[in-house]
């Protein structure tokens, strides 16, 4: 680990500032994908501020069709939330699935969007749910902040704050883990919204994205007999020493009819 330097931020406009100022500095909140590219010496920030703590940044509400969760919301609150649990069931059966109770315990909704892990299982239920990340600068419709490969939407120094969530009329949640790592090799979150159904597919690709010829196939018919015969582009997708790109396909179309089945119970 390289040296550096350690701020506790007493407030959003502090850290921005701060950042503003420091263009090598980084943000802390969980941690769990930051200490451990320190320790492997992948990145050399000049400051670590930390944002973990703040006001600013707890709290989950629901209410008028919403449901809103802060940016420092640990993954554990998401799990346990009897407004998340209400509101969107499948939200909080997607977030007792990240990791182990440690990581549950420390890391946060907001740091694993901004971070935008391939294989992480919050960027599905964003982008299928259709909701929108509140910055410290704007509002960034999912459809807009997902741009890649540890990639999004936003600008040096800008800080998630929220997420707000359109509650879905039903969803799910169905994830093959790696063994080892926990993160998804496949995970596939669907949801039948105010506007049509989407479906968001997460870890067998460089980045989240949505299934269209799946929504499609739902929208006529939400069963899981609707998606057979359907497969992603294998082509498009990751391959690497645990999964081929058409293992990968295939696991889509069957976490896909999981999904769909854990919802209408067929």
């Amino acid at each position: 680990m390289y040296p550096f330097s350690y701020v506790k931020a007493k407030s959003l406009k502090e850290a921005g500032e701060f950042l503003a100022a420091h263009p090598d500095a980084k943000l802390l909140a969980g941690g769990m994908t930051l200490i451990p590219t320190l320790k492997a010496r992948l990145a050399q920030p000049s400051h670590l501020v930390d944002i973990g703590g703040l006001a600013e940044l707890a709290g989950i509400k629901e209410g008028a069709g919403k449901l809103l969760i802060a940016g420092g919301t640990r993954h554990h609150e998401v799990a346990t939330s009897d407004a998340v649990k209400k509101a969107i069931p499948a939200l909080a059966y997607l977030a007792n699935l990240i990791g182990d109770p440690q990581v549950r315990n420390r890391g946060t909704i907001g740091g694993s969007v901004a971070n935008n892990d391939p294989a992480a299982d919050y960027p599905a239920a964003v982008l299928g749910l259709g909701a929108t990340v509140v910055t410290t600068r704007r509002e960034i419709a999912a459809e807009d902040f997902f741009q890649g490969m540890f990639t999004t939407a936003l600008a040096p120094g800008e800080i998630v704050v929220r997420l707000v969530f359109p509650v879905a009329k039903r969803a799910a949640y169905a994830k093959f883990p790696h063994p080892a790592s926990g993160y998804a090799m496949a995970g596939v979150f669907v949801a039948e919204t105010a506007t049509g159904v989407r479906v968001a597919v997460t870890g067998a690709a460089p980045g989240v994205f949505r299934w269209k010829e799946a929504e499609a196939a739902l929208g006529r018919n939400f069963n899981p007999a609707a998606l057979a015969g359907l497969a992603v582009n294998a082509d498009e997708l990751n391959e690497d020493i645990h999964a081929t790109r058409e293992y990968r396909a295939n696991l889509v179309a069957v976490m896909a009819r999981r999904a769909v089945a854990q919802i209408t119970g067929k």
